[in-house]
């Protein structure tokens, strides 16, 4: 079973952020919502200066929210289905959880579909990469709060115990810190990128760190590697056909 973000009341360093009128603000929707709010501030701000956020901009940005949302769910659903069914009538385990992966994948396949169904040729890959670099990088600092997304026993003396006693990698601040550099590196390399270069640079970036990360993480091992290790490898060999097509 993959990680449903589904924990214990007391698991993690500090699950709920603050009490606001007597409702508990969970830490972790609270950076996922602010990341997702960072971003598409990123996004409209490089679209108003390069004066692309008409219609087609807006299309866009629908297909690759929709997808993405859509698609970090899809993994989770699948993949702990007959866990979701016996949990019924509790919904949470339905509602809880959400990949990155899935999402980033969903997102791409959802802004090709409406480009080809609106016949829209520019690409706005550089509007996205950077949005999408600073939107992970906020909202793993969710999950560190949670104590979801967590790594393997350490001995560093930087490792946190998310609630049970044992000393684990953060690996939520290695993707954040690492997301963020990211994110510098794309804004300050915009300028010279050709159209849509970036996004697919974050893609390959993202995949080939998180393949390597998942050595780190608590997953489960499937034939020596982790779900996501085996997505990583899809996710880039899909990226790379693609553009190596469209070159042709």
């Amino acid at each position: 079973m993959i990680d449903l973000h589904y924990y214990p009341e007391r698991w993690g360093i500090r699950p709920v952020l603050f009490n606001l009128s007597g409702y508990k603000i969970s830490s972790y929707s609270f950076f996922v919502l602010l990341g997702l709010t960072a971003g598409l501030v990123v996004y409209f701000i490089l679209a108003g200066k390069e004066q692309k956020t008409g219609e087609k901009s807006f299309h866009v940005l629908a297909a690759g929210l929709a997808g993405g949302i859509i698609g970090a769910k899809i993994p989770i659903w699948i993949l702990n289905f007959s866990y979701i069914i016996q949990s019924f009538p509790d919904i949470m385990p339905f509602l809880s959880g959400r990949t990155i992966t899935g999402g980033l994948i969903g997102g791409t396949l959802s802004v090709m579909y409406i480009k080809k169904k609106f016949n829209i040729q520019e690409k706005k890959g550089n509007l996205f990469a950077p949005a999408i670099a600073l939107g992970v990088s906020i909202g793993r600092i969710g999950c560190l709060l949670r104590g979801c997304c967590y790594g393997l026993p350490t001995n560093l003396p930087w490792g946190v115990d998310f609630g049970d006693g044992i000393l684990r990698h953060p690996t939520q601040i290695y993707e954040s810190v690492f997301m963020f550099c990211i994110f510098l590196f794309l804004c300050a390399g915009k300028k010279r990128a050709l159209p849509g270069y970036l996004f697919f640079l974050l893609m390959n970036i993202y995949f080939v760190f998180r393949f390597f990360e998942e050595f780190l993480r608590a997953n489960p091992l499937y034939w020596k590697l982790t779900l996501f290790q085996y997505i990583s490898i899809g996710a880039l060999l899909f990226i790379n056909i693609k553009y190596l097509k469209e070159k042709i």
